[in-house]
């Protein structure tokens, strides 16, 4: 029985023990800061393209704020969804892997009866970065000088015009909406990256490219032209080329995208990323990149993050109805 007592009969600390009566407390483990290792950031689309450029400027300005590195780590192909299965199946929540959250992590459960995933359950989500500018796209010496001859010259030959996408359920859907809309019959040609897609364009393989900004250098060196944005509002390098919304056709195809983790993960360890990646969002260098694409920028807190995936996701199952979107 221990007997070591002060006069006063106060317990006394001796060698890093607590001695009160007949109880041993030994101190409190410290917890490791947060994060101790280098984070793991999944790309789902193929290097060098707009995603990919904006994503490596955000991590590397979100790693000097963390003071551990943000690893891009590409894993291209199925439209995008590749890093969302990976952190729903195998990744730990324990901050150390994240991905960037494309609108095919919403569409593709809609599209089967036994989903992969599900995109209100499996994730955490902790912010919103940006979105896209995008559009059509012909050769500089294609014979369409805007959109209504592009349109009515598909319109007069059902089923031979050809235009490339970045991959199946990206800006097809957009360019389905268009279709519907103008009653025009085309053929999408999915590609797996903005590279090989414009490729083709510039080879004469396809009639026309919807893709995102990776046209925009190709454009003001005059070997592509572009004929209509599916931006909310005229991108500023292109203040002459008008959004779909302008011409008559309400389509929003910015498909503005976050960064997210495994479900479960800790509050703390969301608010340290939030933080980080917000500061990041307003770096130099990054908000030089996403001018480079003319991204808008489209941050969203934690809170209101969550509040607009829970509407988009709602928002994407319809619009796969709508479309017609083929089930698996």
């Amino acid at each position: 029985m221990l007997q070591d007592f002060s006069r006063h009969g106060a317990p006394l600390r001796r060698r890093g023990f607590l001695v009160s009566g007949l109880g041993l407390a030994t101190p409190a483990i410290a917890q490791p800061r947060f994060p101790d290792r280098p984070i793991r950031m999944i790309v789902p689309w193929a290097p060098g393209g707009p995603t990919d450029g904006q994503m490596r400027a955000l991590c590397e300005a979100a790693g000097r704020r963390l003071g551990q590195p943000v690893l891009v780590e590409n894993r291209p192909g199925a439209a995008g969804p590749l890093g969302a299965l990976h952190m729903a199946r195998e990744a730990r929540a324990d901050g150390s892997t994240l991905g960037q959250m494309p609108n095919g992590v919403f569409r593709l459960p809609a599209l089967t009866d036994r989903p992969l995933w599900d995109p209100m359950r499996d994730f955490t989500y902790i912010l919103r970065l940006v979105g896209y500018m995008g559009g059509i796209v012909v050769r500089a010496d294609a014979p369409w000088r805007d959109l209504a001859e592009l349109l009515a010259d598909a319109r007069a030959n059902p089923g031979k015009f050809s235009y490339g996408t970045p991959g199946a359920l990206t800006s097809d859907v957009q360019m389905t909406q268009l279709a519907r809309m103008a009653g025009i019959d085309w053929v999408a040609v999915p590609f797996r990256g903005a590279a090989p897609n414009l490729q083709a364009l510039l080879a004469g393989d396809i009639h026309f490219s919807a893709e995102t900004s990776a046209w925009a250098e190709m454009a003001l060196d005059g070997r592509l032209r572009p004929l209509a944005l599916w931006m909310r509002e005229r991108a500023a390098r292109f203040p002459a080329v008008p959004t779909l919304m302008e011409l008559g056709f309400p389509i929003d195809g910015e498909s503005s995208y976050g960064i997210a983790g495994p479900r479960g993960m800790d509050a703390g360890v969301v608010a340290i990323l939030h933080d980080a990646f917000r500061d990041a969002l307003y770096d130099p260098a990054h908000l030089a990149m996403i001018a480079r694409f003319d991204m808008p920028l489209r941050y969203l807190d934690t809170a209101a993050y969550r509040a607009h995936v829970t509407a988009e996701n709602e928002a994407e199952r319809r619009l796969m109805v709508e479309i017609g979107a083929p089930r698996n």
